[in-house]
């Protein structure tokens, strides 16, 4: 989720369409360093824009679970320029592509590691292809590439030593995508279901956590809801406020599963998924522990936020007409950050409407106000000092739950300080799950 200095762009394309300039004070959110600084903390940057190396850092990340390979994603960085949106489809395109291209020739008989593996990394670029391309619904690569992604990883998934299952879970007028990945161990196993956020998937959960969790002997379910990638695509469909009428049927199946520890059942939730998972608590009390990862208490006090009170005093007038007007002209504006501009293209997407003011009214249902007293379980908070995009949110979230809750800050110095700790998979998996065995009571 990525706005930064998002009222000030504001400020400007408002003075443009209304005529009238603002002369309220506004918060300044921080801007990333763009200097390579060699201060304590400070990462190298990978792109001289600040959403382009987010999301190629992204990319990096998933290395240690077999998601990426390094040397080949730096290949493809320099190839973006910044703030071009169709350099980095093709430059991850045409990776993902080479990827393909390599794998075919490999026989997944006599190599399986091999074949599983690039067939993981070439899943993940034609995702990373895919992450710039919302602004135009109509454009056919946002379904050619997901098809794409899925083929990819379907055959990975076959590959693994206890193959990946992919099933349909029915929830209320919607379907749920989710896989099961068996630990291979015997007996009923701890089990995390777990799901992404505002635009990513569960195919890349396996590597950002899931492969991780299953090396520790435990199981791990994915899934994907109302307004995430798969469920977007193939059934029309935004996000939801009710997420616990998607986790609801997804513990319902893990409680089916002889593999399965029925109380032992935890849930990660993801960035954005780090308000969806408590949320999902707050009403389902069957989850023994609840992973918020980065914590979110309010995503509607975070959006107003990046709106900033100006476009807030609008939306409370009711001037649709204007608010909407302000949004387009932002969008249309060719000096408008990759941050601001991504991030609304896909909050539309995502959320289903073409109109802005829609998505920003639909955001305020996201609050724990009122539910947050009902989790029971314990919950884990994480929080990363750099975090720029709900800053505050997780320690507020933390500060709701008492007792309830274990925070942790992931540091800039140790290289987590990204927003969900972006680069440091294998630390932040040490805490987390450490954390989630010690509340589970398990030992491997």
């Amino acid at each position: 989720m990525k706005f930064s200095n998002f009222p000030l762009f504001f400020l400007s394309c408002s003075t443009l369409v209304t005529g009238n300039p603002f002369t309220r004070k506004y918060h300044k959110f921080p801007t990333m360093k763009r200097d390579n600084n060699t201060g304590p903390g400070s990462m190298l940057q990978l792109s001289s824009d600040p959403d382009f190396h987010f999301e190629i850092l992204r990319v990096l990340a998933l290395a240690p679970y077999q998601g990426s390979d390094i040397g080949e994603v730096l290949v493809a960085a320099n190839q973006i320029a910044p703030g071009d949106f169709e350099s980095y489809y093709s430059a991850f395109n045409d990776l993902a592509n080479r990827v393909h291209n390599a794998t075919s020739a490999i026989d997944s008989r006599k190599y399986p590691v091999s074949a599983r593996n690039a067939l993981f990394r070439e899943s993940s670029y034609y995702r990373s292809a895919d992450f710039y391309l919302h602004g135009n619904w109509n454009d056919s690569r946002i379904y050619t590439l997901w098809s794409q992604q899925l083929a990819a990883f379907e055959k990975a998934i076959a590959l693994l030593p206890t193959p990946g299952e992919r099933v349909t879970l029915q929830g209320k007028g919607f379907k749920i995508p989710a896989i099961f990945f068996g630990s291979g161990k015997p007996g009923p196993r701890p089990t995390l279901i777990m799901c992404n956020g505002y635009d990513g998937s569960q195919e890349e959960m396996y590597h950002a956590i899931g492969e991780a969790v299953i090396q520790r002997g435990m199981n791990v379910i994915t899934f994907e809801g109302p307004g995430q990638p798969t469920v977007r695509r193939q059934q029309n469909l935004g996000f939801i406020p009710q997420w616990e009428e998607v986790v609801s049927p997804v513990i319902d199946y893990a409680i089916s599963r002889r593999e399965v520890d029925p109380k032992k059942i935890g849930i990660w939730g993801q960035s954005f998924g780090g308000y969806l998972a408590p949320r999902a608590a707050a009403f389902d009390h069957r989850l023994a522990a609840v992973v918020a990862f980065d914590g979110i208490y309010s995503f509607a006090q975070g959006i107003s936020n990046q709106f900033g009170p100006q476009m807030v005093q609008i939306y409370e007038s009711g001037n649709e007409t204007e608010f909407n007007n302000i949004v387009s002209s932002l969008l249309a504006n060719a000096s408008t950050p990759t941050s601001v501009r991504w991030g609304i293209e896909q909050g539309l997407w995502s959320f289903n409407t073409k109109s802005a003011f829609q998505w920003f009214k639909d955001a305020q249902q996201y609050t724990l106000d009122g539910v947050v007293q009902n989790i029971t379980a314990p919950v884990f908070v994480g929080d990363a000092q750099s975090d720029m995009f709900f800053p505050g949110q997780a320690k507020e979230l933390a500060e709701k739950l008492g007792d309830r809750a274990t925070y942790h800050l992931f540091e800039s110095i140790d290289g987590a300080g990204e927003h969900c700790s972006l680069g440091a998979a294998v630390l932040s998996a040490q805490v987390v799950l450490d954390w989630f065995q010690e509340v589970v009571s398990f030992k491997e």
